[in-house]
């Protein structure tokens, strides 16, 4: 096989119901929003990024899961509940940070659109 088989990222479609709320949560949640045209915005935080789109089918959004490996559940987890998400943003749910028997912390955050995102750290 010729040429290398090297990778340089994998990035997921994210479905919004409503681009411009979802665009406001993903900043608040502490995403940057790098680029925005096209009905895609490009968010990123640190090494992790996925691209934000401007469609929206229930049934995707609310069997779409994204895992955010973290050094601190805790602080993450304090981070959304001072910055209040819940009452900011209509749909937005936040569960309680747990030990799960998988060897992980972690927590819940449901998005604007449905789409759940389980935030947690290996112990």
């Amino acid at each position: 096989m010729a040429g290398s088989l090297n990778t340089v990222e994998i990035k997921a479609f994210i479905p919004a119901k409503d681009f411009q709320v979802s665009k406001s949560f993903y900043q608040a949640l502490g995403f940057t929003l790098a680029s925005d045209g096209h009905g895609v915005a490009y968010f990123y935080y640190g090494h992790c990024s996925f691209l934000l789109q401007d469609f929206y089918e229930q049934a995707l959004a609310e069997n779409f899961i994204m895992h955010l490996l973290v050094e601190d559940a805790e602080a993450w987890h304090a981070h959304i509940t001072v910055g209040n998400l819940e009452n900011r943003f209509p749909g937005v749910r936040v569960s309680d940070l747990c030990d799960q028997p998988w060897g992980m912390r972690d927590f819940t955050v449901h998005d604007p659109s449905g789409v759940l995102w389980r935030i947690g750290q290996n112990i």
